[in-house]
């Protein structure tokens, strides 16, 4: 019986001692280490999911060289089929309400952020935490909640015909009052506030600059003044070289790629002395696109050496925004400088532009000017 008693005592023991061995009670330093939080995906990881969508489909409101640069460029290093398609930022802006959360491209690529900022406030970009946007040079090259991330900055002036203007015997305007004066009558052209970003920016400008009331009334006597408005931004300093315009209204380096580029050496470029501003030019992906992973791939792409340094190599010299890309050394070389420009309120350009477009076009009109199609052109 003792026995007994001996052998069943000892039995309770062991199995006390199995049950405190995987007792979740055990003292912590004998715990395995706790597991380390999952991490955010590898640029790996994001390459193959995009490759696995294998296609993505741009809008660019660039100039179409870049654009066709960069996407070919874009296919070659990961092997995504990539289409494009040159737009307006006007024109994309219209296209992607149209198309209201069912986009047919998955990113927006160039253009001045006034239109971008109206169509992330309508609910139509989606926002994206880049990895790449910590080589942005500051703040204020990203939009704050990820909507758009910047590429370039341009500069706002003037390109005038050096031979119209001599044969006419007139002086290039050298600031904003002097584009105003009555022997420019006819002579100027400005691009569509309803389809450029590049316009927009100007009413945006003017109305900081001169306030309210007295920047739309200074776009209403502009206006007697301006021949046509072009769909594109880039329009003006298009025809400036040929002289069908003499004084064009837009971003300087426009101005640059027709006197480098296209042997213009008639074309003089202007900074307003007493100060201009300047336009962001972005990409963003649409919200609800159809090939996520190759839209986030492109903006890490974009916020890259690999897609930036490509635009001084096919006509377009803006200033570059991010710390590792090689600057255009042309834009420097006509007196640009990428920090002498105005303060420019972007919330109150993100917050109001789409009135402001209105309250113009309606001063206009309402002054008896011709607002026809033949004028501010959309084709």
């Amino acid at each position: 019986m003792k026995k007994y008693l001996a052998l069943l005592l000892a039995l309770v023991m062991v199995l006390s001692l199995c049950a405190c061995g995987n007792s979740t009670g055990a003292p912590a330093a004998t715990e395995a280490p706790a597991a380390e939080p999952a991490a955010e995906p590898a640029a790996d990881d994001l390459v193959s999911l995009a490759q696995a969508e294998g296609e993505l489909v741009v809008y660019g409101s660039c100039e179409e060289e870049y654009l066709a640069a960069a996407c070919e460029n874009f296919e070659k290093l990961y092997g995504i089929k990539t289409t494009y398609q040159r737009l307006s930022t006007g024109e994309v802006q219209a296209k992607i309400e149209e198309e209201n959360g069912n986009p047919s491209a998955d990113v927006w690529f160039g253009g001045t952020t006034d239109p971008y900022n109206v169509v992330a406030g309508e609910g139509l970009l989606e926002a994206y935490d880049a990895e790449n946007a910590s080589h942005l040079l500051s703040d204020m090259y990203r939009d704050k909640d990820g909507y758009w991330y910047g590429i370039y900055k341009g500069i706002l002036g003037f390109m005038v015909n050096t031979d119209e203007l001599a044969r006419l015997n007139l002086e290039a305007p050298q600031d904003w009052q002097d584009l105003l004066k009555p022997e420019y009558e006819g002579l100027i052209w400005l691009s569509n506030y309803n389809t450029a970003g590049t316009a927009k920016l100007v009413i945006n400008t003017m109305i900081q600059k001169y306030g309210h009331d007295e920047g739309i009334q200074y776009l209403v006597d502009l206006d007697k003044n301006i021949q046509v408005y072009t769909k594109s931004g880039s329009g003006p300093s298009k025809n400036v070289g040929t002289g069908e315009c003499v004084i064009g209204i837009g971003f300087l380096h426009d101005g640059i790629t027709q006197i480098v580029d296209n042997g213009y050496t008639n074309i003089q470029l202007v900074i307003p002395s007493t100060g201009t501003s300047f336009e962001i030019g972005a990409t963003a992906i649409f919200k609800g696109c159809a090939h996520p992973n190759a839209a986030k791939l492109w903006i890490e792409y974009a916020l890259s050496p690999d897609c930036v340094n490509l635009a001084k190599d096919n006509g377009s010299y803006q200033f570059l925004v991010i710390d590792n890309a090689e600057q255009p050394s042309q834009a420097a070389e006509f007196g640009l400088d990428p920090d002498n420009v105005m303060d420019y309120d972007f919330e109150d350009a993100k917050q109001n532009i789409g009135t402001y477009i209105e309250e113009v076009m309606n001063a206009i009109a309402a002054s008896g000017a011709d607002t026809g199609a033949e004028r501010f052109k959309t084709e």
